[in-house]
């Protein structure tokens, strides 16, 4: 099942923009009412020339220094750098304005593998004259040192650390540092689990790796030991019991729906028999054991509607037959 990029990335702002803020851009933290932030539906723009729908992920209206304002987050989880991306920046951020009309703060952040330059700007000019120039925040993940990050208090870093820079040597002690940060910052279980499920989706250590965590983590001080290996095994055990639960539930799901599908296939059937039965007597052998391998509910439904028209024998035995073949062409 592939990774849900987009969602992750919402569901760690949405509970953490004040961090998330504070984090990257202190001066406009600093400016925004707390007191009033609502996040407002996602918005979808269709690029009609490109053939594309794009959604921005995080839309926050808000108060900096008392004036209404929005505050638009989006994320670029593409595989790789793309030239129009600017563009498509700017066509959010002037679509939004137009149904907003308040001022709007833009911030892309590029969450992709691709070392190129992104650019901050759109700009639109000619030879004589620079027309528009329209710039945005960017925070391009990749290209942030990891431990730049380790000191910080702030849940969105430590979640983040998985998406920063570290060469395959420093996994380990990433892993580790993203530990003795959950500790300090003592957050509630329900927190807790959304940043390491955020971190462990994008570093995930092998057997080999895991190993070598459990021999760093024995180094520690008694205290320090104790209280990661309580964690680690607290969002563990609830890890697991949530997947078990999820498993039981698809499970259930799944059971009940083919339970549904199989009752609706054989009532289907069951009516279908009886009528050739009633309508051709032993001349219907052959396409009751043809109608009895019908597992396709569209199929059978126009079978049933065909030969209620037709009470012709040879007509009959014709459709059903086509019905038969088409099943097993199907398949």
């Amino acid at each position: 099942m592939a990774m849900d990029h987009d969602r992750l990335f919402k569901e760690l702002l949405g509970t953490f923009f004040a961090e998330f803020m504070e984090l990257f851009f202190p001066s406009i933290y600093n400016a925004i009412d707390f007191g009033h932030v609502i996040f407002l539906s996602e918005e979808v723009f269709t690029d009609v020339t490109l053939g594309e729908k794009r959604k921005v992920d995080v839309l926050v209206e808000t108060k900096l220094h008392g004036e209404d304002a929005i505050i638009i987050v989006h994320i670029e989880a593409q595989a790789k750098y793309q030239d129009y991306f600017a563009e498509r920046m700017f066509l959010y951020y002037s679509r939004l304005y137009e149904k907003y009309r308040k001022r709007i703060i833009p911030i892309a952040i590029f969450s992709y593998n691709d070392r190129k330059d992104e650019p901050s700007s759109f700009t639109i000019e000619f030879q004589f004259e620079e027309i528009l120039k329209f710039r945005y925040y960017i925070i391009e993940l990749r290209k942030k040192n990891w431990r730049d990050y380790i000191k910080h208090p702030n849940p969105v870093a430590a979640a983040l650390l998985s998406k920063m820079r570290y060469n395959k040597s420093e996994r380990v002690q990433v892993k580790m540092e993203f530990l003795r940060m959950l500790l300090r910052m003592e957050l509630d279980p329900a927190r807790i689990q959304l940043i390491t499920g955020f971190f462990d989706m994008y570093l995930e250590l092998d057997d080999i790796e895991e190993r070598k965590l459990q021999a760093e983590i024995h180094k520690l001080n008694p205290i320090e030991e104790g209280k990661i290996m309580e964690l680690r095994t607290n969002w563990e055990k609830k890890a697991e019991l949530r997947g078990e639960l999820k498993g039981k539930l698809e499970g259930k799901l799944e059971g009940k729906l083919e339970g549904k599908l199989e009752g609706k296939l054989e009532g289907e059937r069951k009516i279908l028999k009886k009528f050739i039965q009633a309508h051709f007597g032993e001349a219907s052998k052959g396409m009751l054991e043809q109608v009895a391998a019908l597992t396709d509910l569209d199929i059978i439904d126009q079978l049933t509607d065909q030969l209620f028209q037709n009470a012709n024998l040879v007509e009959a035995k014709r459709l059903v037959n086509e019905a038969y073949t088409k099943q097993h062409s199907k398949e």
